[in-house]
């Protein structure tokens, strides 16, 4: 993967851009630490931070081809899984290629189909192309929005970047957060509305969009998206083709010139992933595949299990390693580690993120980088299959909003009244919950329960999957790792889309369904397993080093996280060591620590970009 970035400007000179374009790039050094490139010409300045996965040579970037009288000049940050499919069909209409990499096909495919390449692409990408002549700029982003791009159309330009860093970085860019950038933080933080940038003039391209700015006018539109139609296959021809799709889409994504190896847990998805890519390996005579997991010190000693987290990994990640003879290696994170990151985990999302539950993923992924370049990861099975506790429980179904986040009462009891007041974040989280329901793609025919079944899926791929997916590339991309996700694969999400909930809850069983689909890959010991959410830490010293932490925000009369939050309320919940709120500020994990790390975030974000509000 790698870091892009770029600048379409009328007025500076050429000095003055390539001083500006390095700084902005230098921000995305992380994202690409092999190679820095850039291409500046008349209005446009485009830059490419490289990690080299495929074709060193062949695929160096800014990527320039001449055709139609038109020279093109490309930046891409992804990978393609039909390379080889989608460069035959372009020899056979008469293109010629000088590499063997995925650049020159996408770039190819722009020249020979325009905006619609993207729908002959599998894979996850950002990229953006610059027609010389036309003066025009394409930008992309895949399907499920793997790999990110954000982009400011401002009065100094036009300008993208894969981080919002990377904008912000621009000296014409101010780091100001307006009233509905607070609301996003104090509302669904760390989650955020598709698109939107939280920055006052930073925006995202949502995920299946594509862009054009042309002679300083911005259009944004969709290529992708879920479509309902009804579902005629039956149980057991669902369980094949899923299986099929996933298999598939698994071994399309082990496509390496690098070292790859596979995320395991011992839960379904990345088991099934690692039993996929193992016996691929073995076939194609690939050696031994590595696999990866985390633990924590002293986390037999301290483990409590919960509604949530029912038990330990190791046992499950022995059995699968062993069965698929994987070199499989165990990574062991100190308190240390974990807190050492935090505030690391701020700067790669550019935003308060996830607490230990980003700061854990930052160190495993630089562990795991010293083996490998590339790894495969289970992100996004429980969002199109549903895996996780609200897709059936009651009580979470008849909540009002996004049932991921229960902590609103939590939220208002924290931040400054007068403020609360002026902010109102329950209206403003149930006006984007509710533009995401009449946003999903559910048929009049369909009966109310199959409606609100879609709907929470779809509520689940716009919003939780992204928020997952988003902590999965900043924290791998800021130790330089090119981590895939084949449960995104589009042909697998457009296919259990349509699957009725009742075969999705085969068995009333989360995931009944994927677990039919994926038998005599694993064992039945790990198949019929409970989901596990992501493990954190239970180490008492966690605690007391986040708390610590709060203490010195806290004693500190400037710190800018009281002009948002009661000094006072914030000291009691930290007395507590975050237990006087017991309901999870997001997701499932983020409770006591896991909260006074998050505020503790916020106060750093604060700080560390100067942010004006």
């Amino acid at each position: 993967m790698c870091g892009i970035v770029g600048w379409i400007d009328y007025n500076h000179k050429f000095i003055d851009k390539t001083m500006i374009l390095d700084r902005m790039a230098e921000t995305l050094r992380h994202r690409g630490p092999d190679d820095y490139q850039k291409w500046i010409e008349g209005p446009a300045a485009l830059g490419h931070q490289r990690l080299i996965v495929v074709d060193p040579r062949g695929g160096r970037q800014p990527m320039i081809r001449e055709a139609h009288n038109e020279k093109y000049i490309l930046c891409y940050n992804g990978e393609l899984y039909n390379t080889e499919e989608i460069r035959n069909r372009l020899i056979e209409k008469g293109w010629s290629f000088q590499s063997h990499s995925d650049t020159e096909v996408v770039l190819i495919s722009y020249m020979q189909w325009g905006e619609r390449c993207v729908d002959h692409m599998n894979g996850i990408f950002a990229f953006a192309i610059w027609e010389k002549r036309r003066e025009r700029l394409f930008l992309a982003r895949d399907r499920l929005g793997v790999k990110p791009l954000f982009y400011s159309d401002h009065s100094s330009g036009f300008m993208f970047g894969s981080e919002i860093k990377a904008i912000l970085a621009h000296p014409d860019v101010e780091e100001r957060v307006d009233k509905e950038g607070l609301q996003e933080v104090l509302s669904l933080g760390p989650s955020r509305t598709p698109g939107h940038g939280i920055f006052k003039h930073v925006q995202e391209i949502r995920p299946g969009h594509f862009a054009v700015w042309e002679k300083g006018n911005l259009t944004v539109r969709r290529y992708w998206n879920v479509v309902s139609q009804p579902h005629t296959h039956s149980f057991q021809e669902t369980v094949e083709r899923v299986r099929e799709l996933f298999i598939d889409a698994s071994e399309r994504q082990l496509v390496s010139d690098v070292k790859l190896g596979t995320f395991l847990s011992g839960g379904v998805d990345s088991s099934a992933i690692t039993a996929i890519a193992a016996e691929h390996y073995k076939n194609e005579k690939m050696g031994t595949l590595q696999t990866f997991s985390i633990d924590y010190k002293d986390q037999d000693k301290f483990f409590k299990k919960n509604d949530f987290q029912p038990d330990r990994d190791e046992a499950y990640i022995q059995l699968v390693s062993k069965q698929n003879g994987t070199d499989h290696t165990v990574m062991e994170a100190r308190t240390e580690d974990l807190v050492n990151r935090l505030k690391r985990a701020v700067e790669l999302r550019d935003l308060p993120g996830m607490a230990d539950v980003d700061s854990s993923l930052l160190w495993f992924c630089e562990k795991i980088k010293k083996h490998v370049t590339v790894a495969l990861s289970g992100e996004c099975a429980d969002e199109i299959f549903g895996g996780y506790p609200w897709y059936y429980r009651k009580e979470d179904q008849q909540r009002k909003g996004f049932p991921w986040i229960r902590s609103l009462h939590a939220r208002e009891s924290l931040i400054l009244d007068d403020l609360n007041d002026d902010l109102d974040i329950e209206s403003y989280m149930l006006r984007r919950y509710q533009e995401t329901i009449d946003e999903a793609p559910v048929l009049p025919e369909e009966g109310r329960a199959s409606q609100k079944h879609k709907q929470m899926f779809y509520l689940n791929m716009n919003w939780f999957m992204q928020t997952l997916l988003e902590r999965k590339d900043r924290m791998s991309m800021g130790a330089s790792l090119e981590v895939r996700v084949p449960f995104s694969d589009h042909r697998l999400v457009e296919y259990a889309w349509n699957i009725p909930w009742n075969m999705k809850h085969h068995n009333d069983r989360e995931k009944g369904l994927l677990r039919e689909a994926l038998r005599g890959i694993l064992p039945d010991k790990v198949l019929f397993r409970k989901k596990n959410p992501y493990p954190k830490t239970f180490h008492p010293d966690y605690t007391k080093a986040v708390c610590t932490w709060m203490n010195e925000i806290a004693a500190d009369p400037n710190a800018p996280l009281f002009d948002l939050f009661d000094r006072n309320r914030i000291i009691t919940l930290n007395q507590s060591e975050g237990k006087s709120i017991q309901t999870p500020w997001f997701g499932q994990l983020m409770t006591g620590p896991q909260l006074i790390a998050h505020l503790c975030q916020i106060n750093y974000w604060l700080s560390k970009y100067k942010v004006r509000l």
